[in-house]
């Protein structure tokens, strides 16, 4: 039992530690492959290295480049206490940030992006409240007291919100940043994030406008091992954040409990020296009360 114990931490350590990427990993995973010369953005011509049947090659030196860059950026966001929020619709994407979400603890969107998601997020806020209400009622086995149809409806509603609403359940404010799968796709969320001022990161194929992406990755889009790869080192950098903020968070506990103990330290002294000043005079007082014929 022990050894089980510790095999399953120790694979829980190896799944936590964050993933080199380097040149080779990204050529393995076709990150590399553009999209067709006439389907091409000329605001990516600075990334592209060359073209070979028609096809653009990504130049990876610096895609390399940017996916650091983004990923310390990423790092240093979350271990001041913020939130990412992924997002990535399309169906080569749609696994992998729901996975890789998960592994990390961030908020994801992955079946369709709601309109007003951040920028009248009091309305969605007030809608994911309404899960939770209805999920309650679920757990507590109120759906099974009522009429079938009115119960089927209910369970309707509970399945339709969590499609869309999963991801951000528990997002009780704006995220800091949002990590974005094709930018052509995400065009309305990318525009949200531009209107009430959070950063973006993307993934962003030769197709796409990166002058709209605040930390833009380029490269492919569509292939699912250059999506997984990209989106994995952004969760890396996420965890890491989380692993900063939290050791952060342990020496301020114990320099908070450390400055307490000082605290009681100082006082008991004081006292003690207030103590010892005035047990002087209580001694000379019961002797001069002890002998009344002592003169004063």
């Amino acid at each position: 039992m022990v050894l089980e114990t510790e095999k399953k931490t120790a694979e829980e350590n190896v799944e936590q530690q964050p993933r080199s990427v380097t040149m080779k990993s990204l050529l393995e995973a076709g990150v590399h492959f553009g999209h067709q010369r006439r389907r091409w953005n000329p605001k990516m011509n600075q990334y592209i290295y060359a073209h070979r049947n028609g096809i653009h090659i990504v130049d990876l030196q610096q895609t390399l480049r940017h996916l650091e860059n983004a990923a310390s950026f990423v790092e240093d966001l979350v271990s001041r206490g913020e939130k990412i929020l992924m997002v990535g619709t399309k169906k080569q994407a749609q696994d992998t940030i729901q996975s890789e979400a998960g592994r990390c603890g961030a908020f994801f969107v992955n079946t369709r992006w709601l309109g007003g998601t951040l920028t009248n997020f009091t309305t969605i806020q007030s809608r994911i409240d309404h899960l939770v209400a209805l999920e309650t009622r679920q757990a507590n086995g109120e759906l099974s007291v009522l009429p079938k149809k009115e119960s089927l409806k209910i369970q309707h509603t509970i399945d339709k919100l969590n499609r869309f609403l999963s991801g951000i359940k528990e997002m009780t404010q704006i995220p800091g940043a949002l990590f974005v799968i094709d930018v052509s796709r995400e065009k309305i969320a990318i525009a949200e994030a531009q209107r009430v001022g959070i950063p973006v990161i993307a993934l962003v194929d030769t197709d796409g406008d990166p002058t709209l992406i605040n930390y833009p990755i380029p490269g492919n889009d569509d292939a699912i091992r250059s999506v997984k790869l990209v989106t994995s080192r952004i969760a890396d950098a996420i965890i890491e954040g989380n692993n900063r903020l939290n050791s952060i968070q342990s020496e301020s506990d114990e320099n908070n409990e450390e400055a307490a103990e000082n605290e009681d330290a100082v006082e008991n002294e004081d006292e003690n020296d207030t103590t010892n000043a005035a047990s002087p005079d209580t001694e000379e007082t019961k002797e001069l009360g002890s002998d009344p014929d002592k003169p004063v």
